[in-house]
């Protein structure tokens, strides 16, 4: 697979991932353009870690992985050091999505990723998670959410802020934010 700069990384063989499709990852990151330099991301569920690998190409100073396969998190350190320069720092965390998140409470991000398996029954409640640890930078900060409009469960965020929907096939993408 290949990112942003025309970089390879590492992918895990098999269906224990599903990675973002090109289409959804371009389209993420034309949306998020000027928000990603500087930024400190998160990313949830990373799998192969491609998403914050891209979002370390293109600027962000700060990546944090959270991923429950230990092999996943291997290649997700690899992929990350690939492309980090000297002034960005990365962090994988392995384990239980709510737990970890959790253990971030204090750190906030500007940019949030969650892309669960599809079929998953915890996306109210790491949303709830984001929000009452505060991982979300009030007014500035966003969160993508990808799924299957067809196949999960994801429903409002009662304590964040839907800015909008978009579909790309089978996939949607649910953005939102934490009014102060």
């Amino acid at each position: 697979m290949r990112i942003y700069g025309n970089r390879e990384i590492k992918t895990l063989s098999g269906k224990d991932t599903r990675p973002t499709t090109s289409k959804v990852r371009e389209a993420l990151f034309n949306i998020w353009g000027d928000k990603i330099e500087s930024a400190s991301w998160l990313d949830l569920c990373a799998g192969n870690g491609t998403m914050g690998a891209e979002a370390l190409c293109r600027g962000a100073l700060e990546a944090v992985a959270i991923e429950k396969s230990s092999l996943a998190c291997q290649i997700i350190r690899e992929n990350w050091q690939k492309v980090i320069t000297e002034n960005q720092e990365f962090k994988v965390l392995r384990g239980d999505i709510l737990h970890r998140l959790k253990g971030l409470n204090g750190l906030r991000f500007d940019l949030i990723y969650f892309d669960p398996p599809y079929y998953c029954d915890f996306y109210n409640s790491v949303l709830n998670a984001i929000y009452d640890y505060q991982l979300l930078k009030p007014n500035i900060g966003e969160i993508a959410v990808e799924y299957n409009p067809k196949r999960s469960n994801l429903k409002d965020a009662h304590n964040l802020q839907l800015i909008q929907t978009k579909f790309y096939g089978n996939t949607a993408v649910n953005f939102y934010n934490h009014p102060e």
